[in-house]
Formats: structure tokens, sequence, C-alpha cells
């Protein structure tokens, strides 16, 4: 019979092999932030949302597998630039009936309207530059005539 382990927050798990020990390990906030390179308030801030949910013991933050996969998909579509209840829409399709496919499908089309709009901000910002390549030069020219 395999002997229960300690993880690093101090819970127990009872498995004696590595991936039983990693499926019921547990985390603190500090280590869950200090992996996703995040401050303990933004990881209270995703909680308080509704986007992670820790387990609690007494006033200890207990984090499973689930959160830090759920935060690591938060943070993932902040970087790019998804808002966050489309984020949560996706995260909790994951959870629906249909499961994978249906977060699949949705994250699809969520990916393709964000290229459209990232793709049209690029070529705001090139049309930007162009014309402030134009007065640049423009500038420069007057500048040089009256030398």
């Amino acid at each position: 019979m395999a002997t229960p382990t300690t993880t690093r927050t101090g819970a127990r798990s009872a498995g004696g092999d590595a991936g039983s020990d990693d499926a019921a390990r547990t985390w603190s906030i500090a280590e869950v932030a200090d992996e996703f390179g995040v401050t303990h308030r933004t990881v209270r801030h995703y909680e308080d949302l509704g986007l992670i949910s820790p387990e609690r013991r007494g006033t200890t933050r207990v984090y499973h597998r689930r959160d830090r996969t759920r935060l690591g998909l938060v943070l993932r579509g902040r970087r790019l630039g998804f808002p966050l209840e489309e984020i949560r829409t996706i995260i909790d399709l994951y959870d629906a009936p249909r499961g994978r496919r249906s977060q699949l499908e949705y994250v699809l089309g969520q990916i393709d309207e964000r290229r459209a709009d990232l793709e049209q901000r690029r070529r705001d910002l090139e049309a930007a530059l162009a014309e402030l390549d134009g007065f640049e030069r423009r500038c420069r020219d007057d500048l040089s005539r009256m030398a």
C-alpha cells in the first residue's frame, strides 16, 4: 500500500507513484503566482471573477491542477487580447456536455475575429507610419530650404 505524501503546501495525497502524486498535488497562492509570473492580487482577482475556484481550507487557498490549467488559459487569453468574458466562455465550454469539441469550435471562431481585428490594427498602424514618414520628409525638406 502506498504511503501518503505531503506536497509543498502541506496537503496530503494518497498516491505512491509520480502520476498520482501529480494528480493529487496542490499549490499555494504563492506557488501559483510565482509559476505564472503574476501577483497574488492578480490570482485573487481571477478568483473573485469566478475564473478559478481554489479550495478553501480556513483562510488558505489551495490550488489544484484544474485551477492552474484555468489560470494558464486565462493568462494566455489575456496575452492574445481576449476580453475576460470571452475567456470565461471559452473555459466554461470545456465543462459543457459537448466538452472539448464545442470549446474548440468556439475558440476557432474567436481566433478568426481576433485575427481580423489585429490585421485591421496592423493596416491602421502601417497607414499612420506612412503618414508620419511623409510628414517627416516634408518637415526635413522645409528645414533644408531654410538653411
